[in-house]
């Protein structure tokens, strides 16, 4: 279990401030103990608290290429990593370390958002690159790894494995959501994608956020279960 936290600027590229982000990113450390990083780019912020398990020194976070211009902080695991790794260097990548990492990294410089197509796994994940000023944020096909957003009343994304990365920041807005709290009192829980909050979100399971300044902010679904044909029900 590791902790990712960030936060965009949609309208432009003003400094962001590296003590908020750091304090975003402190109310993670219970799932990370092991390290934490943090990426600053004008507009732009990564941050991530680590758990070490694959490859515990070549898997430091955020995770950048080797040019700089693609950064990555990530939480989970994939687990057909090696098998992605040799499709990738049969693509002409090259590989420093032996982590999942860095896989993702390649990756995503090999087929864009539908990278997250070929990942076998668990995981949350934002991937910041610099050619394409573009912020990716994706999440697994079931939802093991928790993924939240919210727009700041200034215009700023912010993100993080848990809410209370997000309302480390002071432009979240804080009104509860009237219909959150009543499923969570019927249900024990509150469905995807909304939260307890009315402005803040889940990314839904098998969803993905490719953002650009002044694009679409419109979660777009990568996977589904598909129907079986001909299943039949217990009564047949």
């Amino acid at each position: 279990m590791c902790g990712i936290a960030g936060i965009f600027d949609l309208d432009g590229e003003s400094p962001l401030d590296r003590g908020l982000v750091q304090r975003m990113n402190d109310t993670l450390v219970h799932r990370g103990p092991d390290g934490d990083g943090i990426f600053l780019d004008p507009g732009v912020a990564l941050a991530h608290r680590r758990l070490a398990i694959i490859d515990p020194e070549g898997g430091v976070q955020p995770f950048a290429s080797d040019d700089g211009n693609i950064q990555l902080t990530f939480n989970g695991e994939i687990y057909n990593f090696a098998e992605l790794r040799e499709e990738l260097e049969q693509a002409g990548h090259t590989f420093h370390t032996h982590s999942d990492t860095e896989v993702i990294v390649h990756a995503w410089m090999e087929w864009d958002a539908a990278c997250v197509e070929r990942f076998n796994g668990m995981f949350a994940l934002g991937i910041w690159d610099r050619n394409q000023k573009v912020l990716f944020l994706a999440r697994d096909r079931l939802g093991i790894k928790p993924l939240h957003y919210a727009i700041t009343r200034d215009r700023k994304l912010v993100f993080g494995s848990e809410l209370k990365a997000l309302l480390a920041h002071p432009g979240v807005d804080r009104e509860l959501d009237q219909r959150s709290i009543r499923d969570f009192f019927s249900l024990g829980y509150v469905p995807d994608p909304r939260s307890i909050f009315a402005k803040v979100h889940k990314l839904s399971p098998g969803h993905l956020l490719r953002i650009k300044r002044g694009g679409d902010l419109t979660p777009r679904k990568y996977w589904d279960v598909e129907p079986t044909e001909g299943l039949h029900g217990l009564s047949d």
